[in-house]
């Protein structure tokens, strides 16, 4: 089996992985992210009980039980360059033999659910409303580094995708991937449910107009009126199809559901962000606990 270098997965003389601090029995099978730090405790006090904590850089870590299901709640931080270390290092944690460097035979799938905030791109999808992606496409290009296999479906999506937006031979190279539809399926009755595009930044990337020019002027009106066979986009962030497309390259089962704090579309902003975020943590937890 190939040994893989101190340079190319970088572990602390103690044993954890580099960036997120963890050793491979910190870890639940299922793996809620966030993305502000200060949000994990948010979510860890619904915990019935917390058995590991953890924090180094952006990335804090608790670890504990709801009933009978293990959890862990960790911060990924703002954009899909952090999703990039998050993934391989929880990838790392479960697939990799810390003592003797090298792939254990045995894969094993993490469930891994971003609880996010995001702004819906339909007039029909309000404020303080949750969303839960049924795809990701991405902006960004992260996953243009790594060896991704697309589905016939998704390579269409994302043909129709260019072609609606316009973006052949522009500097923006989309992907699309497909969530899992296995705890997809566990996130019907008040959610909303649609693809979600993620973006590499907030202002620009994002339609939003401060002082600087848009490359792009028109895109957020593109991606409301986009349609593909019965999906349309619902919401657009940082994050999800990072998510989404690491997944399928390291084979774990992936979703993401966001509180929508704007309408980009309505020009509208939600009054009680916290609110709004502890009801969709509240509701979340409560369906993972029955999964």
């Amino acid at each position: 089996m190939l040994r893989i270098a101190e340079s190319e997965l970088i572990l602390t003389p103690s044993g954890q992985v580099y960036h997120i601090n963890l050793r491979p029995e910190n870890l639940a099978p299922i793996v809620i992210t966030v993305g502000d730090p200060d949000r994990v405790k948010e979510v860890s006090k619904y915990f019935d009980t917390i058995e590991f904590k953890t924090q180094h850089r952006e990335f804090v870590t608790h670890t504990g039980t709801i009933g009978k299901q293990r959890l862990t709640v960790l911060s990924s931080g703002i954009g899909p360059d952090n999703i990039d270390i998050v993934m391989n290092e929880l990838d790392a944690c479960v697939n990799i033999d810390f003592e003797t460097r090298t792939v254990k035979e045995k894969h094993t799938a993490l469930s891994i659910i971003r609880f996010g905030t995001s702004g819906s791109l339909q007039a029909d999808i309000p404020v303080d409303s949750l969303v839960a992606s049924s795809h990701g496409i991405g902006l960004d290009n992260v996953l243009h580094y790594y060896q991704l296999e697309n589905t016939p479906n998704e390579k269409a999506m994302c043909d129709a995708f260019i072609q609606h937006t316009g973006l052949e031979g522009k500097a923006i190279v989309p992907y699309a991937v497909k969530g899992s539809d296995e705890l997809l399926s566990h996130f019907n009755e008040g959610y909303h449910q649609g693809i979600t595009v993620t973006c590499p930044g907030f202002y620009a990337p994002q339609g939003r107009v401060v002082r600087a020019g848009l490359q792009f002027p028109q895109l957020v009106n593109q991606l409301s009126d986009f349609r593909f066979n019965a999906h349309r986009i619902t919401n657009f962030e940082m994050e999800t199809s990072a998510i989404f497309g690491l997944g399928r390259v390291f084979g774990h089962r992936c979703l993401a559901i966001n509180a929508i704090v704007a309408n980009r579309i309505n020009k509208t902003f939600t009054k009680d962000a916290a609110k709004t975020i502890d009801r969709m943590i509240e509701k979340n937890l409560e369906i993972i606990e029955k999964m």
